[in-house]
């Protein structure tokens, strides 16, 4: 499967990466503005009793989760970027063949192909369930 993409289809994987990456930033911003009103209000007194308090928690756990999840996605695609300049973006980091162009629109940061990914998750499968 050697089907490298060609110029027009990586400018587009590279606009997609780029916007994502753009409103991921934006939502960050906005969750680090929220979080710090709601602690604001805590401390102001906004939290009346251990219930309210425990509801609190588990909304600020909830958002430094998110945003943790945000900043991940962000490390994803400045990776995939970095690809991108280096001619690698499309290569499979475990058999070194195409990453398909279907794939990679369909998840722009993927570093694996279809069967190498298919094959990661089967021996990876212990560590892909929640922890919650």
């Amino acid at each position: 499967m050697n089907n490298q993409l060609n110029d027009e289809q990586t400018h587009r994987l590279r606009e997609q990466l780029e916007n994502r990456f753009n409103a991921l930033w934006k939502e960050i911003g906005s969750e680090l503005k929220g979080s710090a009103k709601e602690h604001f209000l805590q401390i102001a007194g906004e939290v009346r009793d251990l219930e309210d308090q425990s509801i609190a928690d588990l909304f600020a756990d909830l958002n430094m989760t998110i945003l943790d999840k945000h900043v991940q996605e962000t490390r994803d695609i400045n990776s995939a970027l970095i690809r991108i300049d280096k001619g690698t973006y499309d290569i499979c980091s475990d058999c070194g063949e195409s990453i398909d162009f279907d794939r990679l629109t369909a998840y722009p940061t993927a570093t694996r192909c279809v069967r190498c990914q298919d094959v990661y998750e089967k021996t990876h499968r212990d560590g892909l369930h929640s922890t919650l």
